[in-house]
């Protein structure tokens, strides 16, 4: 046994690896500089983490672990490299937890937690006890807290995360690849750079579950498909993908073994045999979206590209009960509902906004706060577009920085000039976060939905807000 340090080990995507290290009968230490629902987490579950960080605390590890947050000025890591003690990032610490497990690995610009957390769903559903490491909390599979669970079945889902190119050290036997857009290019520096990454994590695998709806990824995945991967498609409607997505199922364009070659899995379950041309899969998805119902249509070909029963996955679909900050209620008060989701790219922010509608929300007060002053002066265009809504509030917070310094002149400001004017909407920015919830909270009125949005501390501006309708009502 050896001891692991986690620095920063708050974290949504750190806690979970923490979780399974510890699973793997390593003795797991950690600090963050505050608590969290996945600290706390640890923390009943009998590990050692401590609020603040200290040049002790990794006096005695063996290895420490750090995420692309933690910088090099941290005193943990400082003294860690000067005492020549193993410094590994998170991906490579779940790799090497995982490493005799046979992977599912989702990798995209959006949605790679809710299909990893459906691809968990789904297989459990199933009778298949996998594992998984998922960057929030998994409602509705027993056992699981913090986005981390050990599993028996020797089979684990993944979020593959691309924004500092650690997806790349998986070597999944199941890939999922759901969309591709501009992002994370203050790593990969240009978008050629971002597609080559793809490509090469879509070719180091055996079997490629590939959105048909995307350009970018149907490109990647002839490239796949021509180094011998096996590729599955799947899209909507018309699409003429493998797995058709309609209203109300699962359709098979064409007959398909789950267990093909031209790199066949290892262990193939013979109970199961080739799926028909034109078999249909009822499908129900719990959460609005039409997006949603692709990442299940993805989870569902990814667990039975696993062994799944193809029958009873697409069943298994309607007991998924979502994630942590991905369309989840926090609470009602004063006839107003408040849903905190971790929408931080244009194209997902507008995706948040249908699905909304769709679910039959009537007006909408929406408290976005911008992540990252790169991913802001890229895509503040793109960001006042998606704000762009009618018969809503817009309320637009300071930007996050995270793990950036600020960039001169790119403001939230920037996002609120391309706001265009719909019937029934104003839009403003307030810089401050807190100032920002109360904003929110000021202009709900009852039957209004209230969005708070982003990947930042917005989400703890859903408290802010339930607690301020609670005192008016």
């Amino acid at each position: 046994m050896s001891r692991v340090h986690f620095i920063g080990v708050g974290g949504s995507g750190m806690s979970a690896v923490a979780r399974l290290t510890a699973a793997r009968g390593h003795e797991v230490t950690g600090s963050d500089m505050k608590e969290s629902h996945y600290f706390l987490a640890l923390r009943e579950a009998g590990m050692d983490v401590r609020i603040g960080h200290d040049a002790a605390y990794v006096d005695g590890v063996d290895t420490v672990v750090i995420s692309s947050a933690v910088r090099e000025t941290n005193p943990e890591l400082a003294h860690a490299r000067e005492a020549g003690v193993e410094v590994i990032h998170r991906s490579e610490a779940l790799v090497r937890t995982l490493d005799d497990q046979r992977l599912i690995a989702v990798a995209g610009t959006h949605g790679k937690t809710t299909t990893s957390a459906m691809v968990a769903t789904v297989l459990h559903g199933a009778g298949i006890d996998a594992g998984f490491a998922v960057g929030a909390r998994v409602f509705g599979v027993e056992g699981a807290v913090a986005g981390g669970y050990a599993g028996t079945a020797g089979i684990s889902a993944v979020e593959a995360d691309e924004s500092d190119g650690s997806f790349l050290r998986y070597h999944p036997e199941v890939a999922i690849l759901l969309n591709i857009e501009p992002d994370h290019l203050d790593h990969h520096g240009t978008v050629e750079a971002l597609h080559e990454a793809f490509a090469q994590f879509a070719s180091d695998c055996r079997v490629l579950v590939a959105c048909a709806d995307d350009p970018v990824v149907t490109t990647i995945a002839a490239r796949a498909a021509a180094a011998g991967v096996r590729v599955v498609t799947y899209g909507s409607e018309g699409s003429g993908a493998d797995v058709e997505v309609t209203p109300t199922h699962l359709r098979l364009s064409r007959q398909m073994d789950p267990f093909g070659s031209p790199k066949a899995l290892d262990e193939p379950n013979g109970s199961i045999r080739p799926l028909r041309a034109g078999q249909e899969f009822a499908l129900d998805v719990p959460v609005p979206g039409a997006h949603m119902r692709l990442n299940a249509a993805a989870a569902w070909a990814a667990a039975v590209a696993v062994g799944a029963d193809p029958e009873r996955a697409a069943g298994a679909v309607a007991g998924f009960a979502g994630t942590g900050r991905r369309y989840q209620t926090r609470g009602e008060a004063d006839g107003v509902t408040v849903v905190d989701d971790y929408a931080h790219h244009p194209t997902e922010v507008a995706a948040l906004l249908a699905a909304a509608r769709s679910a039959g929300a009537g007006r909408l007060v929406v408290l976005f706060q911008p992540a990252l002053f790169s991913r802001t002066q890229l895509h503040a265009a793109a960001f006042g577009q998606a704000l762009s809504v009618a018969d809503a509030d817009i309320v637009i917070a300071g930007v996050h920085g995270d793990r950036e310094d600020p960039i001169p002149g790119v403001t939230s400001q920037s996002i609120l000039d391309a706001v265009e004017s719909r019937e029934g909407a104003t839009a403003r920015v307030v810089d401050d976060l807190a100032e920002a919830a109360q904003e929110a909270a000021r202009l709900a009125r009852p039957g209004d939905l209230v969005l708070t949005v982003g990947s930042g501390p917005v989400t703890y501006a859903a408290d802010w807000i339930l607690d301020s309708l609670r005192r008016r009502a």
